[in-house]
């Protein structure tokens, strides 16, 4: 959400940075009407301040013995006038919320230009690629070979994109959670002293509108029939516990994990990804949130990253960051850095986590706040999120980077413990 005020004073750079993202200009509608609706506002006050003078003559008169009818006619018409420009105020208030809600977050200065993905800029990589000396198998080549995948059953029981996974690859996806969960609540510095969370599923409309999916991305959730909404990310429950809360800065930041399902209708997705895992309605996810002081979130955003990208260290994935470009940053983020996994299987890099600083925009949503000991007055917090990772696209990433020529995957040495010691599984 945006602050009125700060358009006012800097239309032209609230209009550069739509322009960054792609958007059409909308400072000039925006402040024609905020200035409506001042306009009204100030009506509306004039009126009532002539009404309690009308009043006072009114008491006046009837206290001198004084015929007050007429009086007291123009006072019911003026009643008349006061609810009518109360109720415009009201009506042009609601359209600038509305119109203020629709548009995404201003970008981060240190965003780098671009149209699209392809200008998203690489920041660094870690690990090299594996040379395999025969062409490596997608994951579900892999999946479907063993028997661990079984598409068609998940087809028949709830449609596309769904998947069921069997045996060693279920407690496989089983091991991979844990071990995200371990690593992040685990003690500086090998662990992110996150706190762990078990949240709600559902929500209300209002959680979703808080972290930014509604209005505008209502058809990429799934809405259940009382009006609650299936999560699309655990950053929503997880964000939204701060929601209408003034919270004291000497507790910030405030650092938050969760091992949830995730479901998403996957709208626009036509067509891309359909073979396989990683475009699904359900998915496992290990997310991490931060709730911290405004000067704080810079350095919190790349501190939650390097945490994203131990994951994967840990399990041998080669991966890169990239830096999205303008085009590419989401509706609610000011900043984003998207990690990128080896899939040598598809012989590409593909998004396996996505880190971002959304600064005050989710907290002015939600009414979170923080104050300085001390002090009265108080402002808004930052928020950030990010996957920790996509435990779906990781198991992904494990199978086709840690496959075997003779047709096994290898368990790389720190997930061990979590598969009960194996260190392969279908072995022939």
């Amino acid at each position: 959400m945006h602050d009125i005020r700060r358009i006012r004073e800097d239309a032209a750079g609230f209009d550069r940075s739509l322009a960054r993202r792609g958007a059409a200009p909308a400072a000039d509608a925006l402040l024609d009407l905020d200035q409506r609706r001042r306009a009204s506002l100030t009506a509306f006050e004039q009126m009532q301040s002539a009404r309690n003078a009308l009043s006072k003559r009114i008491g006046q008169a009837k206290g001198k013995g004084e015929d007050a009818s007429v009086l007291l006619e123009e006072a019911s018409a003026m009643g008349n006038a006061i609810a009518r420009e109360e109720a415009e105020a009201a009506r042009l208030g609601a359209a600038l919320d509305e119109a203020l809600a629709a548009l995404p977050n201003t970008l981060d200065a240190t965003v780098p230009d671009g149209a699209s993905e392809a200008d998203n800029v690489e920041l660094r990589r870690w690990g090299t690629p594996r040379d395999f000396p025969w062409q490596p198998l997608q994951h579900f080549e892999i999946g479907e070979r063993h028997g661990w995948m079984d598409v068609e059953a998940a087809g028949r029981m709830a449609g596309a994109r769904f998947t069921v996974l069997k045996g060693p690859l279920a407690r496989l996806e089983r091991a991979l959670g844990q071990f995200m969960l371990d690593r992040h609540t685990g003690p500086e510095p090998e662990g992110g002293g996150y706190t762990e969370v078990s949240p709600p599923l559902l929500v209300r409309e209002a959680a979703l509108f808080g972290t930014n999916q509604l209005p505008k991305f209502a058809e990429d959730q799934f809405r259940t029939t009382d009006g609650r909404w299936l999560i699309p990310t655990a950053e929503v429950p997880l964000t939204n516990l701060v929601r209408e809360s003034v919270l004291d800065e000497a507790a910030l930041p405030m650092r938050v994990t969760a091992l949830t399902p995730c479901f998403r209708s996957e709208a626009g997705a036509a067509g891309r990804d359909t073979r396989g895992m990683l475009r699904q309605h359900q998915f496992m996810k290990v997310e991490l949130v931060s709730i911290t002081r405004p000067e704080d979130s810079d350095d919190e955003h790349a501190r939650m990253t390097a945490c994203a990208e131990a994951v994967l260290q840990a399990l041998e994935i080669p991966y890169r960051v990239v830096d999205l470009c303008g085009a590419d940053v989401g509706f609610g983020a000011a900043r984003t850095f998207d990690i990128e996994a080896w899939l040598p299987g598809q012989g590409a890099y593909r998004e396996i986590s996505s880190c971002s600083n959304c600064r005050d925009f989710q907290a002015r949503r939600m009414d979170a706040r923080c104050r300085a000991a001390g002090q009265k007055g108080t402002r808004f917090v930052h928020t950030l999120n990010g996957s920790g990772v996509a435990v779906g696209r990781a198991l992904i990433a494990v199978l086709e980077n840690h496959q075997q020529e003779d047709g096994s995957v290898a368990i790389p040495a720190r997930l061990r413990p979590y598969m009960g010691g194996l260190a392969r599984i279908g072995a022939p």
